[in-house]
């Protein structure tokens, strides 16, 4: 279920008038669940009415593809096609969750069950009810995992947080100073423990409210504020950057640390809007297994920002072999950091 499953099932509100002769069910608090804590859902499953399958929490605040968005309750009770919109049960008989999809090879059950943690459901139907659509915050940054070797260039004591790879200009983000190269540890007063968390707490706060920030910068820590802004959707087009006449490289591509680098064209650079960084023609060795591909354009060595073909091998040429230095790269619209191993 992407975000666009969730809302479309519950996009149709319906309101039952009840007399008080209907029993209903209690509503629970899926935060206070526990992993390994039992739990039983209802549905009917092939058609089979009623049934009741039961099992434990295997682990919360699970990020499937396509969606970051809902904080799944990942679960091995047994769920099969007619359990999909129904209950997750506590044992204390309150809902907790709506049973959503399962993953599988073969597309019967496989022991990954996953549903929807009912404060998340009851909030979008409330938007809906109120306001007749679902909006969600968003404060312009392109984030990325701290990788246990990101946490050692940037001198950090754990690999723990969301890098931010790059921020949008004019967005709540770049208005509060925050930059690429910040690690978020905290959000609105809320550890971000991994970069999944980030857009979880940010989606579900409400554009226009204020939220605090803390975030580590050059080994210190900082607080600042911003107005959470509403998120669009948009459609962004990638560009790649060109190669030289026949798609060879160009004349004055140089090889160094298992990479083919030439200087970007102004042509290049005022497409892309970058001031200086070098153009990665080919990647072999270390390069290649550190990630970095032909098209890349690295900006910045350890959040130094690369001018030049010889300043890059100035920034590179400070580090003893074995280090880890911290590569920004462009690639497409976006940017992220590649940790390089010096060989």
């Amino acid at each position: 279920a992407d975000k666009q499953a969730v809302i479309k099932m519950l996009h149709a509100l319906i309101k039952i008038e009840n007399n008080g002769t209907l029993p209903a069910v209690k509503f629970g608090d899926p935060t206070r669940l526990k992993v390994g804590e039992w739990v039983v859902a209802i549905g009917s499953p092939f058609g089979f009415e009623n049934t009741v399958t039961a099992g434990i929490v295997s682990a919360k605040g699970r990020s499937l593809p396509q969606e970051n968005f809902v904080p799944f309750i990942q679960t091995d009770v047994a769920i099969n096609p007619g359990n999909s919109g129904g209950p997750l049960f506590n044992m204390r008989g309150e809902v907790v969750g709506i049973n959503s999809q399962i993953y599988s090879r073969t597309g019967g059950f496989m022991g990954l069950s996953f549903a929807i943690p009912i404060d998340v459901a009851n909030d979008i139907a409330s938007q809906l009810k109120t306001t007749g659509k679902v909006t969600r915050g968003r404060i312009g940054v392109v984030i990325q995992p701290v990788t246990k070797e990101l946490a050692e260039s940037f001198g950090l004591p754990k690999a723990s947080g969301a890098l931010v790879s790059s921020v949008e200009k004019g967005s709540p983000a770049d208005k509060a100073g925050i930059e690429a190269g910040d690690v978020i540890l905290k959000f609105d007063g809320r550890n971000v423990n991994s970069s999944e968390d980030l857009p979880r707490l940010v989606g579900a706060t409400r554009p226009g409210a204020k939220a605090a920030v803390q975030l580590m910068r050059n080994k210190a820590t900082r607080d600042v504020s911003l107005v959470v802004g509403e998120m669009q959707d948009e459609a962004r087009t990638a560009q790649r950057p060109r190669r030289g006449p026949g798609g060879k490289p160009p004349a004055e591509s140089v090889s160094r640390f298992g990479m083919t680098l030439s200087e970007p064209t102004a042509e290049q650079r005022n497409q892309l809007k970058i001031a200086g960084g070098v153009l990665v023609e080919d990647a072999q060795g270390a390069a290649a297994r550190a990630g970095i591909r032909r098209g890349d354009i690295i900006l910045a060595v350890n959040n130094q920002d690369v001018k030049t073909l010889e300043h890059f091998g100035q920034l590179m040429g400070k580090f003893e072999k074995g280090h880890i230095v911290a590569l920004l790269v462009r690639r497409g619209p976006n940017a992220l950091y590649i940790p390089f191993r010096i060989e």
